[in-house]
């Protein structure tokens, strides 16, 4: 079942990435490949069709056991990022979100408004608890978002993100149900 919704009057809006879109969403990493590879692993994961669709299917099958979800946002129709539940636990009431944008979609809060209408949904319709934001301490536009959604930077795992030859210290931000509803 498809849906999309609106994330403001730019045209931007969410809807959900299925295995069917494959072909497209393999365009949009390329074209954020650099920029998107900085910090997070999907850049180096998906790199021909049959990864992508691989990607997505791993996703699709999150979805059908509730562990996990990944949506698109798109502007003008046009695939420019996406916002995901990495893990998803109902029983423990724990999400862990994340995003990613194509430089040509930078800077116009969109993985903010994205971000906000999952962890909305999780913590409402789903029961989740606590929405973590795990972020490479160098990834200053992800922490950017996670402090706009109002989260709290719980601590720091030193080096904990093999990524590229290096080790990545990674931020924790979390955001509780109690405080996302009194801050909606």
């Amino acid at each position: 079942m498809m849906f999309a919704i609106s994330l403001g009057a730019d045209g931007a809006e969410l809807r959900p990435l299925e295995p069917g879109h494959a072909a497209e969403f393999l365009e949009h990493m390329d074209r954020g490949r650099e920029s998107i590879g900085q910090y997070i692993k999907v850049a180096d994961a998906v790199t021909d069709l049959e990864s992508s669709r691989t990607y997505l299917r791993e996703y699709a099958e999150k979805a059908a056991a509730d562990t996990g979800r990944i949506y698109g946002i798109r502007l003008d129709g046009k695939l420019v990022g996406s916002v995901l539940f990495r893990t998803m636990d109902l029983a423990l009431g724990v999400a862990e979100a994340g995003c990613w944008l194509e430089p040509s979609a930078a800077g116009r809060g969109l993985a903010t408004r994205a971000a906000r209408v999952i962890i909305d949904w999780a913590i409402r319709e789903r029961g989740i608890h606590r929405v973590e934001w795990l972020v490479a301490s160098p990834d200053l536009a992800s922490i950017a978002v996670a402090r706009r959604l109002g989260m709290t930077k719980d601590g720091v795992l030193r080096e904990f993100y093999p990524h590229r030859g290096q080790r990545l210290d990674v931020e924790v931000w979390s955001v509780l149900a109690p405080d996302w509803r009194a801050g909606s």
